[in-house]
């Protein structure tokens, strides 16, 4: 598979940078890769309407009337998943990017070392989120992909699974544990909680992104609090 990567800044000399830089990583570690370049927040927006299949997006937090930050939360609405990396030539707007689950910010000018340690992460992020889990449910076989899986719980010999849809599947906590990976905790005995779906945690529960809350067993909070940090 060739990965989808677009470049969206309103300087072309970094553009130009950034996109020598890429193709070097993507030689040096022979990962397959497609760049698109776009001058504006709104010419990709455009071109975005009808090319959806984009995997990393390296998008310049400053740029004319439609900024990077303002980008990205337009692509959040509908895409949780694609790899977003930030570049700014400012701290000031580092904590912006937690709002739309950006994967790191790059300080200009571009470190080349630190931009290659960020594209085999977000690589590694786009192959996670191709994992489907394979259940039977309600009779029938049903996919699940991994990264929309929010939590799961048990309740007697079956287990719920909380995703876009919900599933109960006949199987225990544990054999579903072993199917993903280190994005999700065991939060005591009865659930499962995908540490990215998470907004806050308290001595008494776990808050999801979209409001759900969990109750937190007696004695879990620092466990939780460590994997969320470990997760990096």
């Amino acid at each position: 598979m060739s990965y989808q990567l677009a470049i969206c800044d309103d300087r072309k000399s970094d553009i130009e940078y950034v996109s020598r830089l890429i193709e070097e990583w993507a030689t040096d570690f022979q990962v397959p890769i497609h760049i698109e370049s776009f001058p504006s927040a709104e010419s990709f927006l455009f071109h975005y309407a009808d090319h959806k299949d984009y995997d990393i997006l390296i998008l310049d937090i400053e740029m004319g009337e439609m900024d990077g930050v303002s980008l990205a939360k337009t692509l959040r609405r509908e895409n949780e998943t694609v790899q977003i990396i930030f570049l700014t030539g400012y701290s000031d707007y580092i904590a912006e990017g937690y709002e739309v689950a950006a994967l790191h910010y790059l300080m200009k000018p571009v470190n080349k070392e630190k931009l290659f340690s960020v594209l085999d992460r977000a690589v590694d992020k786009v192959q996670k989120n191709e994992t489907v889990l394979h259940l039977e449910s309600g009779g029938e076989l049903v996919r699940v992909p991994i990264h929309q899986l929010r939590y799961a719980d048990v309740m007697g010999n079956y287990v719920t699974l909380h995703a876009k849809d919900e599933y109960k599947v006949k199987m225990t906590l544990g054999e579903l544990e072993k199917q993903l990976d280190e994005r999700f905790y065991r939060a005591g005995r009865s659930v499962i909680v995908n540490l990215t779906a998470i907004s806050r945690v308290t001595k008494s529960e776990i808050r999801l992104s979209d409001g759900t809350a969990i109750p937190l067993p007696r004695g879990a909070y620092e466990g939780v609090n460590r994997a969320i940090i470990n997760m990096g």
